[in-house]
């Protein structure tokens, strides 16, 4: 399987740009407001009728403004280039900003897949993240050079400066300075704490205690801060903190109860996500030790599902259709034979996607499992048939000829009708287009070639296994047989 389903054109697509890390919302606003001059020549020559950019780039009163995210709403399909040329386009002009990363992305038109996410999303989970980071950056190196992924990229990039507070309780002991003092202090002047309440005119008002924004600007503030000890002596607090600087991650995530670090990326052009995802598991075999937790998210899990269950729905199919079968020829051989016209409606449609150049995806799946119908019906018709010759008393082989012959031309006839029905699929344009073409290539090509092949292989194997078997009318014309025999007793 090579992805979900084609790149459809839905008329619309995602920018989503990231910037440092404490970048303001002035500075963000700018770096937007050039974007949007590098995208605004889309309207004026009609490729797009809208485009919409914002500040910050995430949603609800926690976002930072160290990104942001445009919104790209394309004209009527054929009055502009296909989606996929606008969003290689817009890439390459996007790639001019060396201070921001900024990525188009198609959306898609998937449950979780959907939305503006990239459509790798390969999550790495462990028990440590000190060991995640190892871990990542292994898999982005393996990933930058792998060209068939682009845009490649973690959620975990420590730019987020933080300070560390650490204390000494051994000399704080000796100081008589307990550390709930220490704590309760620093919660007071660095940032706020609730003491009480007031009343006023019935409404109850919180009482709280900050220090002024002038004694809190830089880091050594806080060692100058005085805290008292068991003994009533203000003690400053350089005597039992150390301070250390460092970055980390805005966020930590989790995926299955478990610590974890997701690398993102968009597929190049002629490259498949399961081409994409296949890489990365192979690195990740090779570059992580055996403990290491392998998941996905997005369209990326998306599409291991569909993967999976392809296998299950297409021998479900089988199943069903070969007790049908059983039941209605009253044998498990007949069946057999019939449904060996389905490996070669399979080989078929796969040989037309290799052919088209397209993927293995939710179309060409569903058009795989409706060809289990359209292959199984012309073995029924000579098989069926060569029964009923045999039931009239002729030999295997005489029956076996004189059905292929006179169902030649029914199978011709009803095959060129399922193939001449998937043409429009495969040759009509406009929105949608790459959907209808996968799953009319599949059945093209799988009527097709199933049908020039079923008149040798379905004749062949009946010729072998008719003989261990008798036709479904065989023991009622031995009934009637003795019956009329009884008769004339």
């Amino acid at each position: 399987p090579g992805e979900i389903a084609p790149s459809e054109d839905r008329g619309i697509f995602d920018i989503n740009v990231s910037m440092a890390e404490g970048t303001g919302f002035d500075a963000a606003h700018a770096q937007m407001l050039e974007i949007e001059k590098d995208l605004l020549p889309l309207v004026e020559n009609g490729t797009a009728h809208r485009v919409i950019i914002r500040v910050p780039g995430g949603f609800g009163p926690s976002s930072d403004f160290n990104g942001g995210r445009g919104i790209i709403m394309l004209s009527p399909w054929g009055s502009r280039p296909s989606q996929a040329e606008i969003i290689e386009d817009v890439s390459k002009k996007l790639r001019k900003y060396p201070n921001v990363r900024a990525t188009a992305i198609a959306r898609s038109s998937f449950g979780r897949g959907g939305g503006s996410q990239t459509p790798v999303q390969f999550v790495l989970g462990g028990n440590d993240f000190a060991e995640l980071l190892i871990w990542r950056d292994k898999m982005l190196e393996r990933a930058e050079q792998f060209p068939g992924l682009t845009n490649v990229d973690s959620d975990y990039k420590e730019t987020k400066p933080q300070l560390t507070v650490q204390i000494d309780k051994t000399r704080a002991a000796e100081l008589g300075i307990s550390t709930l003092e220490i704590g309760r202090t620093l919660e007071s002047l660095i940032g706020q704490r609730r003491i009480g309440t007031i009343v006023e005119d019935g409404e109850e008002y919180d009482i709280l205690v900050e220090g002024l924004p002038d004694n809190r600007r830089q880091p050594t503030d806080i060692t100058n801060i005085m805290v008292r000890s068991d003994t009533g002596q203000l003690i400053p607090l350089s005597n039992v903190l150390t301070l250390k600087e460092q970055a980390a991650a805005a966020t930590l995530s989790r995926f299955d109860r478990l610590r974890a670090v997701t690398i993102s990326a968009n597929v190049a052009p002629g490259t498949t996500l399961g081409q994409g995802l296949a890489f990365l598991e192979q690195a990740a075999r090779e570059e992580l030790p055996p403990h290491a937790q392998i998941s996905y998210k997005g369209q990326s899990l998306e599409y291991k599902e569909s993967s999976s269950s392809l296998a299950f729905t297409f021998g479900l199919a089988l199943l069903v259709v070969f007790l049908v079968l059983a039941a209605q020829f009253e044998s498990f051989i007949h069946p057999f034979v019939i449904i060996l016209t389905v490996p070669l409606a399979v080989a078929g449609a796969l040989f037309g996607l290799w052919v088209s150049g397209a993927t293995l995806n939710i179309y060409s799946q569903i058009g795989i499992v409706m060809l289990v119908g359209l292959s199984a019906k012309n073995g029924i018709l000579i098989v069926e048939f060569a029964n009923q010759l045999r039931d009239e008393g002729k030999d295997i082989r005489t029956a076996l000829v004189e059905a292929s012959i006179t169902r030649f031309r029914p199978i011709l006839m009803t095959s060129l009708s399922a193939a001449m029905g998937a043409v429009p699929l495969m040759l009509w344009e406009g929105a949608g287009s790459q959907s209808r073409f996968a799953i009319g290539i599949v059945i093209f090509a799988g009527v097709i070639f199933s049908t020039a092949l079923t008149l040798f292989v379905v004749p062949t194997f009946y010729n072998l296994l008719a003989r261990f078997t008798r036709s479904p009318e065989a023991i009622a014309h031995e009934v009637a047989a003795l019956e009329a025999a009884a008769k004339h007793v």
